[in-house]
């Protein structure tokens, strides 16, 4: 199996955009306000881990399928979650607000958790929360665009990990400073460029992005 540094760094900034202005961003920064940040992100970073290789193995596993149709469905999720993202810009901060409260009464549930208690409860929390998430989404379908799971696995990964790692060691005073909607916007831009470069790629017209 090929590593691609280029093929990595592009997974990184593809995914970093979308997954910033997600919730799970949210609940990190209200768990490390409740456990010690360094167990937060650890958990945290394990949840995303995890969901990291079943979505590579999920991208994996429908490259193995007619290529067209692979391609057309894949082109409709990066368009879905282009509009998505984009739609949802102008509510960014109301649902900033609701994701804290969800996710501030789950962790004053657990409150006062040390060790792998509190590694254990980020992991659980984060795992269910990111499940079938739009980041998830689009790692699958960027191994099916690069042919190289673990290229894209690693520059995924280590982008939710630097997400989830501003988050614990930043939280609120990185919200103070960046407009979710303005990101949220940037990542639907992304989305909206891949499902492009996909329809492109059908036609026979292979644009090569970030490497």
């Amino acid at each position: 199996m090929t590593f691609s540094i280029a093929v990595a760094a592009a997974a990184f900034v593809l995914i970093f955009p979308v997954e910033f202005p997600d919730k799970t961003f949210v609940a990190t920064l209200v768990l490390a306000t409740r456990f010690r940040p360094l167990l937060v992100w650890i958990g945290v970073a394990s949840a995303f881990l995890v969901q990291t290789i079943v979505a590579v193995v999920a991208g994996q596993l429908l490259t193995n399928l007619p290529r067209t149709p692979v391609e057309v469905a894949s082109g409709l999720l990066f368009l879905v979650g282009g509009i998505i993202l984009i739609r949802g810009a102008s509510r960014a901060d109301a649902e900033e607000a609701e994701a804290e409260a969800e996710f501030t009464e789950v962790a004053e549930s657990k409150a006062g958790a040390t060790g792998v208690k509190a590694i254990a409860t980020s992991f659980l929390v984060l795992f269910l929360a990111e499940w079938g998430d739009l980041s998830q989404l689009l790692t699958a379908n960027l191994v099916i665009r690069y042919g190289e799971p673990l290229s894209v696995g690693v520059g995924s990964f280590l982008a939710l990990a630097t997400v989830s790692g501003l988050a614990a060691a930043l939280g609120h005073q990185l919200l103070r400073r960046v407009r979710l909607a303005t990101i949220r916007r940037i990542g639907g831009g992304v989305c909206l460029t891949l499902a492009a470069l996909t329809v492109l790629g059908l036609f026979g017209v292979d644009v090569p992005i970030l490497g």
